[in-house]
């Protein structure tokens, strides 16, 4: 009966650094990654007219029609793009992001 006390005491030893590092990767980067999808999500769903947007690929400009797949932007006087919903990156105005930067 001593050498399965001792096994089971190794194994533990052994893989208690595994564990540890699953833990770790949960709380720096699951959980952070699962945090800023919810919130980008949560503004991806917010939009409405006349909101002043930023694309990904650096476009500015403000909300003039929407769909469920896709946003009309004015980017300039008589110039309207069609992007996709998931192109928009952020509002320009950062306070509405909920950032106080």
């Amino acid at each position: 009966m001593p050498e399965f006390s001792t096994d089971v005491t190794q194994f533990i030893q052994a893989s208690w650094p595994i564990v540890l590092m699953g833990v770790i990767f949960y709380f720096m980067l699951y959980r952070p990654q699962q945090k800023e999808q919810k919130k980008r999500s949560n503004m991806l769903d917010n939009l409405k007219k006349e909101d002043r947007i930023v694309t990904i690929g650096g476009v500015f400009g403000t909300i003039t029609a929407l769909t469920d797949k896709t946003v009309m932007l004015k980017i300039a006087e008589k110039v309207e793009i069609k992007v996709s919903r998931s192109a928009i990156s952020h509002y320009q105005d950062s306070t509405k992001n909920g950032d106080n930067k």
